[in-house]
């Protein structure tokens, strides 16, 4: 298969309490050096609790934040922040809110018309034109095209989301909890959008969210965060079937399932990311943890085949 997206040692830091003379108070690391390959025509999940990094890697990796470290590869050409434009006409970005993620003062027209003119050079008939393409794509009435964005549903929103995001052809798309905010059964529907026009055009897509259900739903391969790091990575019938990383089973376990009772995975808290404890940032939560956990942290490695995990004391399938 060909490679769509890579990154190499990608990170994240920020700094707090900056002074006008000297160095910050402290640095909070929000990504830690993460290496992630994508091949064309994947869907990569992207799964972790809050906090743990997953749309501060997301923001970078469609140039909306730039990496403290690192690089981004997308079909083999590395990805300057001094040109902009590449990382639109290559990837974009579907976001959480759609409502919000809309300019309340422009009409429809005008918010997919901005991406056509900027990245596609595209006017007049043929700018019609593909603004017609793409509502029809997404399902939506081109009588909606005049209107602004309050004057829709969640669903219809997502759907003017996706068809932005599709305006410049890109090859990729990072999809920021595309459903959470959306009522289960149009959350379906978006879904069935999603993997319709993945099928058509040929995409490749980063689905980052929380709800683990949905992301094995529709992942191919998942890549778990924990406190800004990779922890495990595999097919997404492993990673649910048999977790590696304790982190990892701690999510499925926590995941609401018919006839088990709430609060019954040892949950803890994340460790203060202003004072990250040594070692595994997860010893202080795991039931397995010993002393090399606390004064080392794991490589991710090869486990089994093709799942990997960051773990001294990786679980037996």
């Amino acid at each position: 298969m060909t490679l769509a997206l890579q990154t190499r040692d990608l990170a994240r830091s920020f700094d707090i309490g900056r002074r006008l003379i000297g160095p910050p108070r402290a640095r909070l690391h929000a990504v830690r050096p993460i290496s992630i390959q994508v091949q064309q025509g994947e869907t990569l999940g992207i799964v972790g609790e809050s906090g743990c990094g997953k749309s501060t890697l997301a923001r970078m990796l469609v140039g909306l934040v730039a990496p403290s470290a690192g690089s981004i590869e997308i079909e083999g050409r590395l990805l300057d922040r001094a040109d902009p434009a590449a990382f639109g006409r290559l990837i974009q970005y579907v976001f959480q809110d759609p409502v919000s993620s809309l300019n309340p003062r422009k009409t429809i027209r005008q918010i997919l018309a901005a991406p056509l003119r900027h990245l596609r050079g595209l006017r007049g008939r043929e700018l019609d034109a593909r603004i017609a393409e793409l509502f029809a794509a997404v399902s939506l009435r081109s009588d909606f095209l005049s209107r602004y964005p309050h004057e829709f549903s969640g669903g219809q929103a997502q759907r003017i989301g996706i068809a932005r995001a599709l305006a410049a052809s890109p090859r990729i798309l990072v999809l920021d909890e595309p459903v959470s905010a959306l009522d289960v059964s149009v959350q379906a529907q978006v879904l069935n959008l999603l993997a319709d026009l993945k099928a058509k055009l040929g995409l490749t897509y980063l689905f980052i969210s929380h709800d683990l259900a949905v992301v094995e739903a529709v992942s191919d391969r998942i890549a778990v965060l924990y406190f800004g790091a990779l922890v495990e990575s595999g097919p997404a019938h492993k990673v649910f079937a048999t977790p590696r990383h304790p982190y990892t089973k701690l999510l499925a376990l926590s995941a609401p399932v018919v006839g088990r009772p709430l609060g019954g995975a040892q949950s803890g808290e994340l460790p203060d990311p202003l004072n990250p404890p040594p070692g595994c940032a997860f010893a202080g939560r795991c039931p397995h943890a010993t002393e090399i956990c606390r004064r080392e942290m794991p490589a991710l490695r090869a486990i089994e085949g093709d799942q990997h995990a960051a773990c001294h004391h990786p679980l037996a399938p």
